[in-house]
C-alpha cells in the first residue's frame, strides 16, 4: 500500500450515497402522491396534515436506518484502527453468529485475539533469543545493506572491547570487520582484535529484514578452547610423567643411600657383596623401566602415517591369534573382508589388545576370543575376554598410565592412535552377557 492509497478520494461519501439510495427508494411513492394531488386538483387540509406526518415519520425512519447502518461501521473502523496501532484489547460488543454485522465483528474479535497471542509468542521468543545471544561465547554482528552495525551481542562487545551504544551504526570498516564481511561462507582467519588475537572461525550469513538484505557475521575464537585442551593435555602428561619418574627414582635414591651407608662400614659385613649385588640389581631394573618408558614415548611420538594396501582381514586376525602363546585365543570366523590398511600397524594394534585381554583372562582363569563381522559398510573387529572387566574408564587412553606391574601404559594409546590413523574408532566396554571386557575396532572398507 502506497501513501496515495491512504489519501481521501474524491466523490460522494458513504453516508451521502446511502441518503441518495433512500431518496431513490422513496421516489416512486413521492411520484404517486404528486400524481394523486394533480388528479384531485389540490391538497385538502386533512390530507396536508397526513402528508406532513408521513414526512416526519420518514425522516425519523431515515435517522434510525442511518444509525443502524453507520454505527456498526464506525465500531468496525475503531476496532481495525486499534489493531493497526497494536492495541489488541478492544472488543466489539455485538459479536454473534447468524447476523451479517455480528459475524464481521466476531471475526474481528477473533483476529484481535489471534494477533495478541502471536505478539505474546514473538515477545517471549525475542526474550529467549536475547538471553541466548547474551549467554553464548560467540561474537555475533548484524550489518545492514550499507554495512553499518545494527546488532551486537556481549561476546562481540568483548571482542571489540567497546560497548554496544558506542559501535551501533558504525560502518564495518571502522570496526575492523570489513575483511570478515568479504568472506563467502566461512573461513579460518588469523586476526588480532582488541579483545584477543589468534585463530578465529568467521562465518557470514545473508538474510532479509523488511525486504532489505542484511549480513550476519559469526566469529568464534578457536584459540581459547585449543589452549585449554592443550593445558589439560600437558597436565595429564606431566602427572603421568611425574608418577613414573617418582616410581623409578625413589627406589634408586633409597638404594643408593643404603649402599653408600653399607660401604661406609668398617669392617664390612661378611655378606656385603650380596647386598651390593641386590642393590645394583634393583637400580638396574628401575633404570631399565625408565628406558622402556622413554622407548614407549618415542614410539608414540614417531608413529608414521599408515601405508595403505589391500589386506585380508581374516588372515590378519588368524595370524595375530597364533602369535599369543600364553593362552589359546579362539578365532570367531566372520565373512570375507578386504580392507585398505597398513597390515603392520593394524597387526600391532591387535597384538596390544590381545595382550591386554590375555593378561586379564589369566587373572581369572577365563578365555579370550577374537573375531570380526560386517556392519553397514564397516568392518568390526572384537577382542573379548573373561577377565574382571573395567572398573574405571577415565584413564584408559591416558599415555603411560598403567595399573599393571612393569606395564608401559602405551598399549591402548598406541592401538587407538593406529586405528584413528586408519579413519576408524576404538572403544572398550564391559561385556553385557558375562564378566569381562570387549575391545571393538570399527574400520571403513576401502
Amino acid at each position: 500500500m502506497t501513501p496515495n492509497d491512504l489519501e481521501p478520494r474524491s466523490g460522494l461519501s458513504f453516508e451521502r450515497r446511502l441518503l441518495l439510495d433512500a431518496l431513490l427508494l422513496l421516489a416512486p411513492a413521492a411520484a404517486l402522491v404528486a400524481w394523486l394531488l394533480w388528479r384531485q386538483g389540490g391538497l385538502a387540509t386533512g390530507d396536508g396534515i397526513l402528508l406532513g406526518l408521513a414526512v416526519v415519520f420518514t425522516l425519523v425512519l431515515w435517522l434510525r436506518l442511518r444509525h443502524r447502518v453507520i454505527f456498526p461501521l464506525y465500531t468496525l473502523s475503531n476496532l481495525l484502527e486499534a489493531l493497526r496501532e497494536g492495541d489488541y484489547s478492544l472488543r466489539g460488543s455485538r459479536a454473534r453468529r447468524g447476523d451479517a454485522v455480528g459475524d464481521v465483528i466476531w471475526e474481528v474479535n477473533a483476529l484481535s485475539q489471534t494477533l495478541r497471542d502471536q505478539r505474546l509468542k514473538v515477545e517471549e521468543t525475542s526474550a529467549l533469543l536475547g538471553k541466548i545471544l547474551s549467554a553464548i561465547d560467540i561474537a555475533l554482528f548484524s550489518f545492514d545493506e550499507q554495512r553499518r552495525l545494527r546488532l551486537i551481542n556481549p561476546a562481540g562487545e568483548r571482542l571489540l572491547q567497546r560497548r554496544a551504544r558506542e559501535v551501533l551504526g558504525l560502518p564495518a570498516a571502522e570496526l575492523g570487520l570489513d575483511d570478515c564481511l568479504a568472506i563467502d561462507g566461512s573461513a579460518l582467519v588469523q586476526r588480532a582484535f582488541p579483545g584477543g588475537a589468534g585463530s578465529f572461525d568467521a562465518r557470514r550469513y545473508q538474510f532479509r529484514e523488511g525486504g532489505r538484505p542484511q549480513d550476519l557475521l559469526v566469529i568464534t575464537d578457536l584459540s581459547r578452547p585449543l589452549r585449554e585442551q592443550e593445558r589439560q593435555a600437558w597436565q595429564r602428561l606431566i602427572r603421568v610423567l611425574g608418577h613414573e619418574l617418582n616410581n623409578s627414582l625413589a627406589p634408586i635414591k633409597s638404594m643408593a643411600g643404603t649402599l653408600s651407608g653399607l660401604l661406609g662400614l668398617d669392617p664390612l659385613p661378611e655378606d656385603w657383596r650380596e647386598d651390593v649385588a641386590d642393590g645394583l640389581r634393583v637400580i638396574g631394573d628401575r633404570a631399565e623401566a625408565l628406558n622402556r618408558f622413554m622407548v614407549g614415548y618415542a614410539t608414540l611420538a614417531r608413529l608414521p602415517p599408515p601405508r595403505l594396501r589391500p589386506v585380508d582381514l581374516g588372515e590378519l586376525v588368524r595370524r595375530v591369534a597364533r602369535l599369543e602363546q600364553r593362552l589359546t585365543v579362539a578365532v570367531i570366523e566372520g565373512p570375507a573382508c578386504t580392507l585398505e590398511a597398513d597390515p603392520d600397524q593394524l597387526e600391532q594394534a591387535l597384538i596390544n589388545l590381545c595382550k591386554n585381554a590375555v593378561e586379564a583372562a589369566l587373572a581369572t582363569g577365563g578365555g579370550v576370543d577374537l573375531g570380526w563381522s560386517r556392519n553397514e559398510g564397516r568392518a568390526v573387529i572384537e577382542v573379548r575376554d573373561e577377565g574382571l572387566g573395567l572398573s574405571r574408564t577415565d584413564n584408559l587412553f591416558v599415555p603411560f598410565f598403567t595399573t599393571k606391574p612393569g606395564g608401559s601404559g602405551i598399549g591402548l594409546v598406541l592401538a587407538r592412535q593406529i586405528v584413528e590413523g586408519h579413519g576408524g574408532r576404538l572403544s572398550l566396554a564391559n561385556r553385557d552377557e558375562r564378566r569381562g571386557c570387549v575391545a571393538r575396532i570399527e574400520l571403513a572398507f576401502g
